[in-house]
């Protein structure tokens, strides 16, 4: 569905940008495939590794919704990865994170409209489940408003869903780079937030290939959430500096026991299909109505029980320490 079609992945130049990137070329024959983002030194960096023809590296910020609208001119589909992601940055700079996650999602959703772009997914979290930090608030903020931009619209033909999903294996400013930093550099110990600690773990290439399917199966409105394994703390910390002892630090500002992805509160308006949930809008649309139990590529699923929530400590996938490595090593 990318052939011959012009694509802006927002916050191009981080590590989702830059794998979706890889697969895009890999796979498609796009017309047009832009970065945007507002760091030149990580475009450049970037413009050394693709630089394929169709590729166009824009400067700009999501904040600036007069660059939104120049930027998604005759634009296809968009994937909206821009954000402020760090917990504790977030917690100590709130209006910068606000500015980004809220205020650039609003100017991401208008320029969308008013270029009629036919498809839009924002990527989001685990962390906007029933949030306690600012981040995950303003995920969960920018959540509802692609959730409401089918509303908006009207009439027209835009489209907006989400992706939600858990911690990328390896991304940057993840807590892998750090424990292998601390191992290599021969410390005896590992610092960890708390010993029972679990969060959802998945590669990026398994991300980027959850939001292409979905821009195939999304119908407007829906929160994509795909079934993946939980890992413990003290097992990612063992994977990663084998033998070391742990160094309890304590949970950092905002952080949680365990992550959610499909709150209880959200049990009735949640569909489970073979490997994926679907958390469907609580607002109905002007003019439309949409059977969400069956997606646009004939995917059946049912509604899950009244007060069923998916956390990471509930999960019935957790992965081993091996597991933990073996995946590290597939997401090289």
């Amino acid at each position: 569905m990318f052939d011959n079609k012009s694509i802006i992945i927002t916050g191009g130049t981080g590590s989702f940008g830059q794998k979706y990137t890889k697969t895009i070329l890999e796979r498609y024959n796009p017309k047009r495939l832009i970065i945007l983002s507002r760091d030149e030194l990580k475009q450049y960096e970037m413009q050394q590794i693709y630089n394929a023809p169709c590729m166009r590296y824009f400067l700009g910020d999501v904040r600036d919704g007069d660059r939104m609208m120049q930027a998604f001119k005759e634009v296809d589909y968009v994937i909206h990865a821009a954000a402020i992601k760090h917990v504790p940055a977030a917690e100590y700079n709130p209006m910068e994170c606000i500015k980004t996650n809220i205020h650039g999602a609003e100017n991401v959703i208008k320029a969308a409209i008013a270029n009629k772009v036919k498809k839009v997914i924002a990527l989001s979290t685990d962390k906007a489940a029933n949030p306690i930090n600012l981040y995950g608030a303003t995920k969960l903020v920018s959540d509802k408003l692609f959730v409401a931009g089918n509303n908006i619209v009207g009439e027209g033909d835009t489209r907006f869903s989400a992706v939600r999903y858990g911690n990328v294996v390896g991304s940057r400013g993840s807590v892998v780079p750090f424990f292998q930093q601390l191992f290599s550099n021969g410390a005896t110990a590992l610092p960890i937030t708390h010993p029972d600690m679990t969060r959802f773990w998945i590669t990026l290439q398994d991300g980027v290939d959850f939001v292409l399917k979905n821009f195939e199966r999304m119908q407007g409105g829906e929160i994509f959430v795909p079934k993946i394994p939980s890992v413990r703390i003290t097992d990612l910390a063992e994977a990663y500096g084998p033998g070391l002892k742990h160094d309890i630090v304590g949970i950092r500002p905002g952080e949680k026991m365990h992550e959610i992805m499909c709150p209880a509160d959200d049990s009735h308006h949640t569909i489970e299909f073979d490997d994926h949930f679907v958390i469907t809008p609580s607002i109905s649309f002007f003019g439309r109505e949409h059977d969400y139990s069956i997606s646009q590529l004939g995917e059946k699923g049912a509604l899950v029980k009244p007060g069923f929530e998916y956390h990471s400590g509930n999960n019935h996938h957790f992965l081993s320490t091996a597991e933990i490595k073996d995946l590290d090593e597939e997401s090289v």
